[in-house]
Parts: structure tokens; C-alpha cells; sequence
């Protein structure tokens, strides 16, 4: 309750506070200038001289900038180019175009930004741009933050390929994953949705944490994660991207772009990836990884009718299959597992379709300060699948839809966005306990109707303080009226020092089978309480984030904390029994604390230097015992290593990941051979990779893994699957040796 009054006194606090200064916004374009080739700038640093006042261009090198009374100069800078200081006389649109630096004669070109945060911005969050996802083989966005120190992914279990994230020591059902800013991947995409995504498709992503805005809805409780699509208006004309690793994974990605006409534009993204060869590195007698056939494919269009309005419309087909389970098991139905034969064989099969449309339309007034858009999404998701005995078959359907209104009080200080949305989804899922048996089900069929509204306020005083309050109500046809404050703040303690801090509240609806089915890849019984209510949580935190000069070179060190209380939680109990698995409301405590420190540098010319130590501290409770939360590691560390050669023919890239220690459920209910340790010990994982470059195209090779760690036994009861301890859940590890890979990049840019 005192949680709930404060963040009404500032929402009220914050809404009563009116000033009225004057202010343009500039906006304009960074370029460099490479031997006679002009090229767009991603990530160059734009501020006001004498100021903290400053952004930073995006992936096309644009970039928009309030000029405050009294700001005249201008500067742009970028590491290996002369730094411009323009003199600002007028609101024109700025093309500014930089000159390579000069050393001994010799031309050192810049390094395109990997990860960064923006100055102006009231969120904690980092863009990680297209130059980081190169880093790493990335083939999809389960495999684009081995180099952030913020975002940890890992396997679900050793079995079905499952991955989850996890951000502020919370598992990735708290994060609201979204695409181009529409909420997506729920539900029964839950497990599986991060390898939806290509990463050759991908032109960034944003990772915000702490409790988001109220626009896009009541969840993310820990943060979002958005994916931008390349556009057609300024992706490649072709592109090509080809790669293949030692344990039989190959996979081609190939997007090009057509501007048919000066308003209109379509792009078609298309990817195929296979994995056909069986692998069983800790010689369980299972596949380390399931076997793998998945296409995807998406044409979008784009309308600008160059007098305010924009639209998009598109669709996106996904078609995936999963083969696991014991070595030799080729079937696709369940009976093909000759269960009670010398032959019998344990197998999983997934297969899944996934059909998406979304529109987008904008329309900016004349006064140039207040717009409309509209954002629309609608996905059908179908998996039918089993595991062992166990058959699991779903359906989903979504819709989302979001109707926006921005606008200004007065002037530019003073901002506001309001409107309307409304969320449907539905759900059909039927679990057979054994197929051999099908009357023994369980029907998990629900339909949940969410319209809602939502006011937001943004207050800004130039090169000081930006303040963002909001509220939301939505009413859930199960759950009633729901209430989301939230609000963020940004203060500039001193020129080089930002200090951010957030509070707010989320609610989510637990998918108990389809956000957990890889649980199914066990003899573990399901029991699922019939009272289940939604997830609820207050998030809060701060940032602060300090810029020093040394030896003309900037270090950002960076230090936040987050804490997440949940008033309702889903608890998912293994230490009750071996034998069985437990979902019911939290009865007790249950938090989050999370702790990080970093800090980035270019230690030398080229090389970037990115270290960082995070302590997560997650407990729940379990059958009215405080615990950790398990499979989770108490601390984490990165340490990445960028290095770029002069014009920029070869990088090199070092990571090296540190994992503490963590709980394990108990097993000592199983058979001696079938136990496993209460803890597990701290280990570490290291992934390099070297890039070639050329005019056109450039080639990779690296290794994830390189020392070969392994979690050791990771499937229980490997030699009996069909027994009563078989369990492939309790991973908190690698299952996967060591891996090489190889890969080529062609490109046709648009000039």
C-alpha cells in the first residue's frame, strides 16, 4: 500500500508540474567519408559543447536533438574520425559528414558502436546494434547476447532444445518481448520463440530494464526486449548469409529490398536452417540436441506518402519440426517408440506452425507535434508434440491492438501519450498422460479478453532532469480491473553523471503447460492447483551512470540496482518430490535483487574492453520454505575483448563468461546412481571469433565453448527413459561441448 500512495503522489506530483521553455528539436544525419566512400554512421555521439545535454545516431545515422536557448555549438564526434563542431544558427536539417582520422600516413577507419545507452533517455536501456550481433555467430536471438552482460540465455532442459532467458535473475517469462514495439512471443512461443528470429534479420535490439511504460501494457515486470526488423527503406538490396558448424547445423539466411516507387517499398526476408546430424557428447544415449528443420519467411511492405502519413503491412510464416530423444529415434508418432518392445526406443517430436499479419499506421498533424497510430498483430500458433508417454497438444490465438496519441502541453517540455488497446488470447491445449491411455487427459482450454486505456505524462528540463509518469487500467474478463502505475526519472547530477531510477507495477498471466512443457521430457506427474491467479509484482531500481576522460578516450562505468517483490507469483516446485512437479500461488515471499556493475573502454586504439560482475539474489517460497530459486547462478561476469585492425579488415572478438554457484532440487528421494549434488560449482564458458572483410562480403570463423565444459549427467535415468526417475529438467549448465563454425556475409548495399 505505501508503494502503491507513492507512486500516486508523484503521478500527481509529476502531472502538476508545468513549465514553459523554449526548445527546438534539430535532426540530422552522420556520415564518414572513406577514401571517397560516404557511408551512414551508427552510434556517433551528438551533444551539445559544454553539456550533458547529447544522443547518439541510430542504425540509419540519424538523429534528433533539443536545442535549448543559450546552444549554439554543436558536436559530433566518432572514434578513428575528426570530431565537427557545427555553429547552429537555424532548425535546417543538418548533413554532416566526418573525415577519417589521420595517424603516420596511415588511414584508421572507425569501428562501428556494438552496445550502447543513450544519454537522453529515461529508461535504463541498451541498444545493441547490428556491428554487436557480428560479433558472434548469432544465428538467432536466442545466440545475440553472449556479448551482453545484462541478459543471460540458456537451456530449459537437455532434451527438447528449449531456451530461456533471464533478466534481473528472473526467468523470461517476466520480460516482455516484443517486435517493432508490438508484444509478441507468448504463451506457447514462450520456450521456443527466441529461435524465431533470425539474427542476419535483425537491425537491433533494445533491452530495457526495470518496469517498462504503460503503452505496450501491464507486464513486463522485469523489462523488455524489442527487435527491429531490417526495413525495406534502408536494408540491403540483397543479402546473403551462410553458415555451418562442426556438429552438422548449417542454416541461410537471404533478404533483399525493392523501392518501387518513391512512396512505396517492400522487403522479403527469408531463412532455412537444418541440423541432421546426431550428436551425444556425454554419451547418455540422448541427442544433445534435438534434430532440426525449421523455414521462416516474412515480406513486409512499407507506404510514406511524404505528407505525414506511414504505413506497414506484413506477414511472417513459420514452419519448425524437433526431433529428440534417444539416439535412433527416427519416428513421428508416438507408437513409433515401441514402447514394451526389445526396440523401444524414447522419442520427442515438436512440431510447429506459426502465422503472424501485423499493420502499422501513422499520421504525424500539421502542427508537426501531435500524431496518431494505430498498431495491430495477429498470430495463430499450433504445436502438436509428445514426450515419451506423454502427448501435449495446443493452440493459440492472438490479437493485439494499440491506438496512440501524442502530443505536447504548451510546448516541447511538457509531452503526453494516451490511447487505447486491447489484447485477446486463446488457448486450446489438451495433455494425454499416456497415449497409450488417451482418456486420461487434462483440457487446459481458456480465453482471455483485455481492453484497456492509458495516460502518459513526460516532463523535460533540458540538460537536467526528464520524468516519465503513467498509469493504465485495463479490465480482464477472469481477473477483473487492473491498475498499473509506473513512472521514470532521468537527473543529470553533473555533466558526465546520470542518475536513473524507475518504479512501477506488472500483472502477467501464467500459461502453466505452455510456457513449462519441457518439464513433459520427464516421469515427473504434472499437478496443477485449480485456483491459479495472475502474477504480481512491484519493480524498482536506479542507474547511475558516470562518463570519465582518460588520455582522450571515454570510460563509461555504469552501477544499478533492481528489486522485484511479487505480491502473487506461479511457483514451480521440483523439491517436493522426485517424482512429480508442482504449480500453485505463492504462499510466502518471493524477490528479486539484483546487482551490476560495468564498465567500457577502448584501451587501445581499436580495441574495446567491456567488464562487468552482477550478483543475483532470487528466493522464493517453496512449500513454506524460503530457497533459492534453483539452477540459477548467484553471480555472473563477462569480460569482451573487441579488436579492430586499421581499415578495418579483421576483428577480433574474446569473450569469456564467469558463473557462480548455484541450488540444485534435491534428489536424495532417487536411487544412489540416480542422485546428483544439492549445488553446483562455478564454472566458465569462452566463445571467439575472427572476421575477414571485404568490399562486399566478409567471412567468420569461431568457436563457442572453446574449453569444452559440459554439465556433467545431465539427463537422469538416461538408461532407463521410461522408468519412474527419468528427468532431463535439472539443467544449469552446457550440454553442448565444444563448437567450431564457419560463415560468409554478402551484401548489395543501397546507396
Amino acid at each position: 500500500m505505501n508503494r502503491f500512495l507513492l507512486i500516486i503522489i508523484l503521478l500527481f506530483s509529476v502531472g502538476a508540474t508545468v513549465f514553459a521553455q523554449v526548445s527546438i528539436e534539430l535532426t540530422g544525419v552522420v556520415k564518414a567519408n572513406d577514401k571517397g566512400t560516404v557511408t551512414e554512421l551508427v552510434g556517433a555521439n551528438v551533444y551539445w559543447a559544454n553539456t550533458q545535454s547529447g544522443t547518439v545516431s541510430d542504425f540509419n545515422g540519424q538523429f534528433k536533438i533539443e536545442q535549448k536557448a543559450g546552444n549554439t555549438k554543436l558536436v559530433i564526434s566518432y572514434i578513428g574520425y575528426k570530431a565537427d563542431t557545427l555553429l547552429i544558427t537555424n532548425n535546417s536539417f543538418l548533413d554532416v559528414v566526418l573525415e577519417s582520422d589521420q595517424l603516420d600516413e596511415v588511414l584508421v577507419a572507425g569501428k562501428k558502436a556494438g552496445s550502447h545507452m543513450s544519454r537522453i533517455d529515461p529508461l535504463t536501456k541498451v541498444n545493441i546494434t547490428g556491428a554487436e550481433l557480428c560479433k558472434a555467430a548469432c544465428c538467432n536471438l536466442s545466440e545475440s547476447f553472449e556479448t551482453n552482460a545484462s541478459v543471460d540465455v540458456s537451456y530449459a532442459d537437455a532434451a527438447t532444445g528449449a531456451k530461456q532467458i533471464q533478466l534481473l535473475g528472473l526467468s523470461g517469462n517476466y520480460v516482455q518481448m516484443m517486435t517493432e514495439n508490438i508484444p509478441n512471443f507468448r504463451g506457447l512461443a514462450t520456450l521456443y520463440g527466441l529461435n524465431y528470429i533470425p539474427g542476419a534479420w535483425m537491425e537491433s535490439i533494445q533491452i530495457s530494464k526495470g518496469t517498462a511504460t504503460v503503452i505496450n501494457g501491464y507486464e513486463a515486470l522485469t523489462g523488455q526486449i524489442n527487435v527491429e526488423y531490417k526495413k525495406p527503406v534502408n536494408s540491403e538490396k540483397f543479402f546473403l548469409n551462410v553458415y555451418a558448424n562442426n556438429t552438422g547445423r548449417w542454416e541461410s539466411n537471404v533478404n533483399g529490398s525493392i523501392h518501387i516507387n518513391d512512396k512505396w517499398t517492400t522487403a522479403i526476408l527469408a531463412h532455412y536452417s537444418e541440423d541432421q546430424k546426431s550428436t551425444d557428447d556425454n554419451d547418455d544415449g540422448f541427442r544433445d540436441e534435438p534434430l532440426l528443420k525449421q523455414l521462416n519467411f516474412i515480406n513486409r511492405w512499407d507506404y510514406n506518402n511524404k505528407n505525414g502519413f506511414t504505413s506497414q503491412i506484413g506477414i511472417k510464416v513459420l514452419d519448425e519440426n524437433r526431433l529428440g530423444g534417444q539416439m535412433g529415434f527416427e519416428g513421428s508418432q508416438p507408437r513409433d517408440q515401441n514402447i514394451g518392445t526389445p526396440e523401444q526406443l524414447y522419442g520427442i517430436n515438436i512440431d510447429t506452425r506459426r502465422y503472424e499479419g501485423f499493420y502499422k499506421a501513422g499520421y504525424v498533424f500539421d502542427d508537426e507535434v501531435s500524431s496518431l497510430a494505430l498498431v495491430a498483430n495477429y498470430a495463430f500458433h499450433e504445436q502438436n508434440s509428445f514426450y515419451g508417454r506423454k502427448q501435449y497438444d495446443a493452440q493459440q490465438r492472438s490479437l493485439y491492438a494499440n491506438l496512440i496519441f501524442q502530443s505536447v502541453i504548451g510546448n516541447d517540455n511538457n509531452k503526453f501519450s494516451t490511447g487505447v488497446s486491447f489484447q485477446s488470447d486463446e488457448f486450446d491445449e489438451v495433455l494425454i498422460v499416456d497415449f497409450q491411455q488417451p482418456d486420461n487427459k487434462q483440457e487446459l482450454n481458456r480465453q482471455e479478453v483485455v481492453p484497456g486505456a492509458y495516460f502518459q505524462y513526460t516532463y523535460s528540463l533540458p540538460e537536467r532532469l526528464t520524468v516519465i509518469a503513467g498509469g493504465r487500467v485495463d479490465f480482464h474478463n477472469n481477473f477483473g480491473t487492473l491498475f498499473t502505475p509506473r513512472i521514470h526519472a532521468k537527473y543529470n547530477i553533473a555533466p558526465n553523471t546520470i542518475l536513473r531510477a524507475s518504479a512501477g507495477k506488472g500483472y502477467r498471466t501464467p500459461n502453466v503447460l505452455a510456457e513449462n512443457s519441457y518439464l513433459l521430457a520427464s516421469s515427473r506427474d504434472i499437478n496443477i492447483a485449480n485456483d491459479l491467479d495472475q502474477e504480481e509484482a512491484w519493480n524498482y531500481g536506479a542507474n547511475i551512470t558516470q562518463y570519465i576522460n582518460i588520455a582522450g578516450k571515454e570510460l563509461t562505468l555504469n552501477a544499478e540496482y533492481y528489486r522485484t517483490d511479487f505480491q502473487n507469483q506461479l511457483i514451480v516446485d521440483a523439491d517436493q518430490s522426485v517424482n512429480a512437479v508442482y504449480f500453485y500461488n505463492l504462499n510466502g515471499k518471493s524477490y528479486a535483487n539484483n546487482f551490476q556493475l560495468e564498465g567500457k573502454y577502448e584501451l587501445l586504439r581499436g580495441m574495446d574492453v567491456v567488464a562487468a560482475w552482477r550478483l543475483n539474489d532470487v528466493k522464493a517460497t517453496y512449500d513454506g520454505e524460503l530457497l533459492d530459486r534453483p539452477l540459477i547462478s548467484r553471480t555472473k561476469g563477462l569480460v569482451n575483448l573487441s579488436y579492430s585492425t586499421p581499415l578495418k579488415k579483421w576483428q577480433f572478438d574474446f569473450t569469456t563468461q564467469f558463473n557462480g554457484k548455484g541450488r540444485v532440487p534435491s534428489t536424495e528421494a532417487n536411487p544412489v546412481e540416480y542422485q546428483r549434488p544439492s549445488s553446483f560449482d562455478a564454472y566458465q564458458i569462452v566463445n571467439s571469433q575472427i572476421t575477414r572483410y571485404f568490399r562486399k562480403w566478409n567471412v567468420y570463423v569461431g568457436v563457442e565453448n572453446l574449453g569444452d565444459f559440459k554439465q556433467d549427467e545431465p539427463i537422469i535415468a538416461g538408461d532407463d527413459p521410461f522408468g519412474d526417475e527419468f528427468d532431463s529438467s535439472l539443467i544449469w549448465g552446457p550440454i553442448m561441448g565444444r563448437r567450431v563454425y564457419f560463415g560468409l556475409r554478402f551484401s548489395i548495399d543501397r546507396e
